[in-house]
């Protein structure tokens, strides 16, 4: 959920409120009540939870058949482009 910057422009209260997207934005400022609370324009916010992942997360067999399988393919890959090469060099020799 998106953390939006409100400020109210009767009395200057500041408050960041945690909402949904699908929320209605606020209009009544909770510390004078009128309805001069307007969301302000910030830099894109957000917040990071749990370990996280790297790039070396995926490199070993261990955790997930899909980077072994994308480094087999690449591998194969450049087998086929090697042999493919060896094959040229010898033709042209």
């Amino acid at each position: 959920m998106p953390i939006y910057a409100y400020k109210c422009s009767a009395c200057g209260h500041e408050q960041d409120v945690l909402q949904k997207m699908s929320d209605e934005p606020l209009t009544v400022c909770p510390k004078c009540n009128q309805e001069t609370y307007a969301k302000q324009v910030t830099a894109a916010g957000f917040q990071l939870k749990g370990t996280g992942w790297y790039v070396t997360d995926f490199r070993g067999g261990n955790s997930s058949s899909g980077g072994s399988s994308a480094s087999s393919s690449s591998s194969s890959a450049s087998g086929s482009s090697a042999a493919a090469s060896s094959g040229s060099s010898s033709t042209s020799a």
